[in-house]
Order: C-alpha cells, then sequence, then structure tokens
C-alpha cells in the first residue's frame, strides 16, 4: 500500500494544495518499505489529485482539504483523511497501528473562507 502526506518541515500540513511538498510512504505488512518527499507542483483546482493518483495511492492525509478536493480524491479510488495534526514519524505510526485519529477537516470553505477553494 501507498500513503501520501501533504508535509511542511516535518509535520502533516494544514492544507494538502498549499503545502510544500508530500511525503510518498510505501507500506508492506506494518511496516515502512520506502519514504520518499515530492515537491508540490503547483495549486490549481483539481490538478492535485490526478497527479498524486498518478503515484498509485490509496490515501491522502492533511489537515485540511476542501469538498470539491475530497470528492476528487474519491473518484480515484484515494481517500482522503483530514483533521490530522502532528510530527510526520507520529502520524504514520499511529496510520501502520490503525490508531489514526481523523478529525474535522482544518478547511471548512465556509465564511471567512481563505484556502482558495480547493
Amino acid at each position: 500500500m501507498r500513503i501520501a502526506l501533504a508535509t511542511d518541515e516535518g509535520f502533516v500540513a494544514e492544507h494538502f494544495g498549499r503545502c510544500p511538498e508530500y511525503t510518498i510512504v510505501d507500506i508492506r505488512g506494518n511496516q515502512v518499505v520506502n519514504r520518499e518527499t515530492i515537491l508540490n507542483p503547483g495549486h490549481q483546482p483539481g490538478f492535485l489529485p490526478l497527479f498524486l493518483s498518478s503515484f498509485e495511492v490509496s490515501y491522502i492525509i492533511a489537515g485540511g482539504m476542501g469538498p470539491k478536493a475530497q470528492n476528487l480524491f474519491k473518484e480515484r479510488n484515494i481517500e482522503p483523511i483530514t483533521g490530522v495534526s502532528g510530527e510526520l514519524k507520529q502520524v504514520i505510526e499511529s496510520f501502520l497501528r490503525d490508531q489514526l485519529e481523523q478529525g474535522e477537516s482544518f478547511c471548512s470553505h465556509g465564511p471567512g473562507h481563505t484556502c482558495d477553494q480547493d
């Protein structure tokens, strides 16, 4: 299995589309077998779900993500996990133990919205 995490300086980024990079993690059994970092190629509505699907990830983990982006990921059989924060290593370990707690997305796209509608 392969997962992607929106990353910002070793932590899960608050918003998947505006993060500086993504960490791609290959998991076999309950072990990380490979981990690579790729730069965010730039935010454009609808582009990043397609881009990350080319890496054949099954999950995208981020602090926040708009509903449109969540639906685009789901259309590509990628499960978004939002409302996550913390150090990357700890988040990955929680995911491996099936103990990663999903919360409300940090981006609600409601009044006062500031993340440019992904």
